[in-house]
């Protein structure tokens, strides 16, 4: 895993020669023992690839070395990550070690092996923990919950995966998607479901909050086997102050990992994205973007996995950086207060408009905490609000109005 992460992060930041090395250095001399052992150990990799991703971020953007007051967070990462390995808390998230052979196992392998990833990292670098919650649904399938609220850097961090396989009636399979597509039968329709979500609301309004989601769909026959499949998902950006190489850097990391496996994915994406989170009755966008697609069947199923995989492998090197550097920004409290209006904006779109959230509602056996655990935990609505002409504020809608290529698209 530190490998890949290494891989889908340096295609776009890449430190300076002297940079990578004073890291190898300094943090091999923290850990008293050689780099090499760390790939062994993905929590002890991750969180060392983070502070040295987000190290090589900023200097490529300030231009300045590396100091000792970033050795000494590295070596406060190594801490956190080490007492972490003790109680090995989170490896319950982990799949079984059976060998999946269908893509229904393996999308569900795959994405509680990447919670797992991504709850790990995001612990180590706020110092608290996650509260983890498992569950078996009733009409088949299984879940897992993890929320931190209160930390150190997230206000509130919610990771969660779902598996689920029950029935549905004709007429709701048909509103799951939105090409049409031919079934046999009556119904209703055997379905299985395997998706990951994410949604991470920091404290410091300098942070950008952020969503993910990879998920796959299959329509089965009684027996089993698929006669319609789809993947979707997507990953985007909700800052409240922007920061132009931050938006640059998000979109770099995943046109990358698109551009690994067809040159349309990004360009086609990003666009659908833009569109996808948009609130008509503000008129104006929820954030800065990213990628967002859906019944996604036009290439063979192993094909679309793989590049679901490195998407969600891109997650951590895309927004870990800005993360590192953000998160001890100064701030005061009429920025708190902008932080807070436009997580007005957020909440908005996700009861109003997501698709996915609407599906969770309608769906069997609702977990309504789990489906509204995106919401933040605190918000702000202000009649009427303007920002100041010519201020921070300004410069954020003037670019959510009027949505922005951040890399070329082609």
């Amino acid at each position: 895993m530190f490998r890949t992460l290494a891989r889908a992060t340096l295609r776009s930041v890449k430190p300076a020669p002297y940079i990578e090395h004073a890291i190898v250095r300094n943090v091999s001399n923290v850990a008293g023992k050689p780099l090499r052992n760390f790939k062994t150990n993905f929590l002890l990799g991750t969180a060392l690839f983070s502070f040295a991703a987000g190290a090589g971020y900023y200097a490529s953007q300030s231009k300045v070395k590396v100091s000792c007051e970033a050795q000494t967070e590295a070596s406060q990462y190594m801490k956190k990550v080490e007492e972490m390995e003790k109680n090995k808390r989170y490896e319950v998230l982990l799949p079984s070690d059976a060998k999946p052979t269908s893509m229904s196992q393996r999308m569900d392998h795959y994405v509680k092996k990447l919670q797992y990833e991504i709850v790990s990292t995001l612990a180590a670098i706020d110092g608290k923990d996650f509260v983890i919650s498992q569950y078996q649904r009733p009409g088949g399938g299984e879940g897992a919950v993890c929320v931190l609220q209160g930390g150190n850097v997230f206000e509130k961090a919610g990771v969660n995966v779902s598996v689920m396989s029950n029935k549905l009636p004709k007429a709701a399979v048909k509103q799951m998607r939105e090409k049409p597509m031919e079934l046999h039968g009556d119904g209703p329709y055997p379905f299985f479901v395997a998706s990951i979500s994410l949604v991470l609301h920091p404290h410091n309004p300098m942070v950008p909050t952020v969503h993910l989601n990879y998920r796959y769909f299959e329509i089965q026959d009684e027996d089993g086997k698929p006669q319609a499949w789809w993947f979707g998902g997507g990953s985007d950006l909700t800052p409240s102050y922007l920061f132009e190489e931050d938006a640059v850097h998000f979109h770099s990391t995943l046109k990358q990992a698109c551009q690994n496996h067809d040159p349309e994915f990004y360009p086609e994406f990003k666009k659908w994205c833009d569109r996808y989170f948009y609130l008509p009755h503000r008129s104006e966008a929820r954030g800065i973007g990213g990628i967002f697609f859906d019944d996604l069947d036009t290439h063979h199923p192993e094909q679309i996995f793989q590049f679901i995989q490195e998407c969600g492998d891109a997650f951590l090197p895309s927004y870990v950086p800005i993360v590192l550097k953000r998160k001890d920004h100064s701030f005061t409290e009429q920025e708190k207060e902008w932080q807070q209006i436009r997580r007005g904006r957020y909440v908005e779109f996700n009861l109003v408009h997501d698709r996915g959230t609407k599906f969770g509602l309608r769906g069997p056996g609702p977990k309504i905490e789990n489906i509204l655990m995106s919401l933040p935990l605190t918000a702000r609505w202000e009649y009427c609000h303007s920002p100041e002409v010519g201020s921070e504020e300004e410069k954020l809608l003037e670019v959510i109005n009027q949505p922005r290529d951040w890399v070329p698209l082609n």
